[in-house]
């Protein structure tokens, strides 16, 4: 089976990412196949999760701008639209020809383009599943991102359709990966690299001169806030509780890896960067009043005010407290 080698489809729609290095070069087991899902154990141990692997072939025909169906000539241009009003009317036209050489986006032309790819991606599975050796059991696992269709890639609800409703006369069966395992649990264990889904298939992505200082603001807060939960006291008054778990879901919202992507890709810098320094501020004057409040402390009222505007904005998982303090309970890793 093959391992390490991304498929960098992103690339295609953040050009910022081609300016990164080369991938790491991968792996090879000849005796292991891609269409039957894996346990996942780390070396010497036994697995409990279970992994399905991507189909390359599948992925950049739906994925890549370059290679796959998004970049025909007659699909909806993304990136040209009419000021004011923000309205695209051109189509793709060629991939590589200026913007302002797109001809006129013809609906009907492509409707007919996305019962064409419907047809040709049902018969790729086809002849994919024909040819595996793992029998009824094979299983071709294509994962996307929803916003591909229909944002990236306007057709693209269109052509789920289409495929959805072609697949039965190929006799292919669509499903689920719980469903799937139901019916075919996985008996095999491997054990998997160090990798990402980000370009080049390691942490350049999020990890980079761009982004390290995002780090440094990461790291930090987490050693604190395991500091503090640790404290005898997080929750045994409701302004200690509140406090507490105020922090860990502000804790969580710095630890969003979409931030370092937005800021590697340009394509939201500037929010991501004010994102990153807001829930860290918010962060650290919390822990502030979480120290103040262990020693004995009372929550002023510029406290309470600003603990319950940031409980207004960001009040997701409301039961955190529950699972940080079962966390500080299980022993050292």
């Amino acid at each position: 089976m093959r391992g390490g080698s991304p498929l960098s489809a992103y690339r295609d729609y953040y050009p910022a990412l081609q300016t990164l290095s080369g991938p790491q070069p991968p792996s090879y087991r000849p005796d292991r196949t891609p269409y039957r899902p894996y346990l996942v154990a780390s070396r010497g141990g036994h697995g409990t999760a279970t992994a399905f692997v991507r189909d390359p072939d599948s992925t950049l025909q739906v994925w890549s701008r370059e290679r796959g169906y998004p970049g025909d000539g007659w699909y909806l241009e993304f990136h040209k639209k009419h000021f004011p009003g923000g309205l695209r009317y051109w189509r793709v036209t060629e991939s590589k020809v200026d913007l302002g050489a797109k001809q006129v986006y013809e609906p009907e032309r492509a409707r007919e383009r996305v019962g064409t790819h419907a047809k040709h991606f049902v018969d790729l599975m086809h002849r994919v599943l024909s040819a595996n050796s793992e029998g009824p059991r094979a299983v071709v696992c294509s994962p996307y991102d929803t916003e591909l269709f229909g944002h990236w890639w306007f057709e693209g609800p269109g052509w789920l359709r289409e495929v959805f409703a072609r697949l039965p006369q190929a006799r292919i069966t669509p499903v689920d990966c719980m469903t799937y395992l139901e019916t075919y649990p996985a008996d095999a264990t491997i054990g998997l690299l160090e990798g990402s889904w980000g370009e080049g298939g390691d942490h350049r992505v999020w990890l980079n001169r761009e982004t390290e200082w995002t780090w440094e603001r990461v790291y930090a807060a987490e050693d604190e806030f395991w500091t503090l939960a640790r404290q005898p006291g997080t929750h045994t008054t409701e302004a200690a509780r509140r406090t507490t778990s105020q922090l860990a879901r502000e804790l969580l919202l710095l630890q969003a890896s979409d931030w370092q992507f937005l800021i590697t890709t340009w394509a939201a810098r500037d929010y991501a960067e004010a994102r990153v320094a807001e829930h860290y501020a918010t962060f650290t004057r919390l822990a502030q009043l979480l120290r103040r409040l262990l020693a004995g402390g009372t929550m002023q009222p510029a406290d309470e005010e600003f603990l319950a505007a940031r409980e207004a904005q960001n009040f997701l998982f409301p039961d955190i407290l529950t699972q940080v303090v079962e966390a500080c309970r299980a022993p050292a890793a």
